[in-house]
């Protein structure tokens, strides 16, 4: 007999292992290729976490939603502080 009081803990499905800076570039390329400003509707959803300001073309909404906000944010100074900027 099967316990049902139990919660069951749901856990994402990853598909292989894109890193943010992959997830972005991949989302740029999708925002792009509609003909929308990348940089505008990147900027909108790290901004409200709406996703709706990403197109779904590509599964570019569903593959940024995989990340939290700050992750993207992480990976934006990082790459700003990297290329920016020497030791």
């Amino acid at each position: 007999m099967q316990d049902t009081f139990n919660t069951t803990e749901m856990r994402p499905i990853t598909e292989g292992s894109q890193t943010a800076r992959d997830i972005l570039y991949h989302v740029f390329r999708a925002l792009q290729d509609k003909g929308y400003d990348p940089i505008a509707q990147l900027v909108g959803f790290v901004l409200t976490g709406d996703p709706t300001y990403i197109t779904s073309h590509n599964s570019a909404r569903s593959m940024i939603c995989r990340l939290e906000r700050d992750e993207i944010l992480e990976e934006l100074v990082r790459f700003y502080i990297s290329n920016n900027f020497t030791a």
